[in-house]
């Protein structure tokens, strides 16, 4: 199970690099994602569908990235707990590197909880939980 998530977030960690310039095609990033997924944050808890409007909602999120000066997004961790044969829970840690135009770049160090399931050996992600990223990126002088 280790390799294939490892392997797993190295192709989601190189989809997100290929958003961040502009590059990336909506329908590999929705592959990472299972039919139906819930997602939980400060903000609460949402369930949604892999479908256009999921789509549409990550071109937007990675255009918001973009415009607030997100330069690159970079797995320093992973551990699993895995459930059973199937599930587990990766904590990936991320680092994320931000360009300010008017101050030095910095980088901010966060972590996503994501909930995967691998069917027929294809792991998907079929949720997360995640912190207060617009706190953390206001503490920061981001946003």
């Amino acid at each position: 199970m280790e390799d294939i998530i490892r392997t797993f977030f190295a192709r989601y960690e190189r989809l997100f690099a290929q958003a961040l310039a502009g590059e990336a095609e909506m329908e590999e990033v929705a592959a990472l994602y299972a039919p139906e997924f819930i997602a939980a944050s400060p903000a609460g808890v949402k369930a949604g569908r892999n479908d256009d409007q999921l789509r549409q909602a990550m071109a937007q999120g990675y255009a918001h990235y973009r415009a607030i000066g997100t330069k690159k997004m970079t797995i320093r961790e992973i551990r699993l707990s895995p459930m059973d044969a199937l599930h587990c829970v990766a904590h990936v840690g991320w680092t994320a590197l931000y360009d300010r135009s008017d101050a030095p770049e910095i980088a901010i160090e966060f972590e996503v909880h994501y909930l995967v399931q691998i069917l027929d050996g294809t792991p998907r992600v079929f949720g997360w939980v995640t912190g207060d990223e617009e706190a953390l990126l206001k503490q920061h002088g981001i946003v």
